[in-house]
């Protein structure tokens, strides 16, 4: 996972498994996107092969962080289907906005 800022916007950058052993990381990136108060933050998602119920919750608490704030939160992909499944399973997949592409 890596941060980075790109024309105004808080770029996370996960790669690989997303779970239970990642969600301290990503709560320490939403931190620091509060600290950084930029207007959007975009999480890209595109080269994720695997997420479970853990990093969809830290996902939902960024969002609704970002909501309160007045600040954009953006996935973005294409998402892998094991990735896309648990947004569909979960009935979560409208809550997010998802970018093609950074």
């Amino acid at each position: 996972m890596r941060v980075s800022e790109e024309a105004g916007v808080f770029v996370v950058t996960v790669s690989g498994e997303l779970d239970f052993d990642e969600e301290d990381l990503l709560e320490a990136s939403w931190d620091e996107a509060d600290e950084r108060q930029l207007p959007a933050t975009a999480v890209d998602l595109s080269e994720v092969t695997f997420a479970d119920s853990a990093a969809l919750g830290a996902l939902l608490d960024a969002h609704n962080r970002h909501r309160r704030d007045g600040r954009a939160f953006y996935l973005v992909g294409p998402l892998t289907g094991a990735v896309r499944l648990l947004f569909d399973r979960s009935g979560t997949l409208d809550h997010f906005t998802y970018a093609a592409s950074l």
